[in-house]
């Protein structure tokens, strides 16, 4: 049933993109995209999921932008997205800029169209990298290894027997480390061949090191993100749970609450609601 509806779905080729800084992002280590992602959820969330996956990166998912898109109106979205957010597809982040000179917080949300826990989220968004279970593979030989072994077909001088290809993957490996590819590594040995190569072991070897590429410049560290509750902007934290990116009073999951605290929280809600804002990453009117 919900294969069906999700080919009902509205095409995002019309959709607005945030201001620069804001939007969509898509999460990392997400299985290609198939008819039955999201079968495993309810018609709705399912086909918003599907219009969401489709969206772009920086794409504005903004609640007010959503309603205008999808047949679905303000509340039902967000009903909607604090489902796909405890269903693992999505987390809302926050982080803080500074803009000349003025401090201001940038806001996201993560999808993916493959579902992850709490705990890989919790990695990714740490700066770090998940941990993804994976079916144990059959033992190959590595990319550098097939590299030299495929020297002896290309030029007959640079014939290599399997143990001096495990001699050198090492260093051959070294050169991928530091960003080279394949086509790169094979003009390197090969370019210039002396007639004839007495000795392709030592050649090779010596060719592996005399060449070997400059380290990379070093990247930037991963930036943290503050997440926060899909539903209400809530950041997490000092006693805030947010297990399936949701607050405890957002899952129904605190009992008892003041008077106060529930009227703060429903006023964060309604807030929420009507600038549409609060609760999305991509902030319209922050974003300038």
């Amino acid at each position: 049933m919900a294969v069906a509806q999700l080919s009902a779905a509205p095409r995002p080729s019309a959709h607005p993109l945030a201001n620069p800084g804001y939007g969509k992002r898509s999460a990392p280590d997400q299985t290609p995209r198939t008819g039955r992602d999201f079968v495993h959820l309810p018609t709705r969330e399912a086909s918003i999921a599907t219009y969401i996956d489709r969206l772009a990166d920086e794409s504005d998912l903004s609640i007010k932008t959503l309603a205008k898109h999808l047949p679905y109106g303000q509340y039902a979205l967000s009903t909607a997205l604090n489902n796909l957010s405890s269903a693992g597809h999505l987390r809302r982040v926050r982080r803080p800029v500074t803009v000349d000179g003025c401090p201001r917080w940038v806001w996201h949300t993560f999808f993916s169209r493959t579902a992850h826990d709490d705990a890989w989220w919790n990695s990714f968004l740490a700066g770090e990298t998940p941990v993804t279970e994976r079916p144990p593979a059959q033992a190959t030989r590595s990319t550098a290894y097939g590299v030299l072994a495929r020297l002896g077909r290309i030029d007959a001088r640079l014939t290599l027997s399997a143990g001096e290809c495990a001699a050198l993957e090492g260093e051959a490996a070294e050169w991928f480390a530091r960003g080279a590819g394949e086509p790169q590594l094979v003009q390197a040995l090969t370019a210039g061949l002396p007639e004839p190569v007495a000795h392709a072991y030592g050649f090779v070897r010596a060719r592996l090191r005399a060449k070997l590429p400059p380290p990379p410049e070093p990247q930037p560290p991963a930036p943290r993100y503050e997440v926060v509750c899909t539903a209400c902007g809530e950041p997490g934290g000092d006693g805030v749970d947010l297990r399936g990116g949701l607050c405890g009073v957002c899952r129904g999951g605190r009992p008892a609450l003041a008077a106060h605290e529930v009227r703060a929280h429903v006023g964060r809600l309604r807030a929420a609601l009507r600038s549409g804002t609060r609760t999305e990453e991509t902030e319209k009117g922050a974003g300038t």
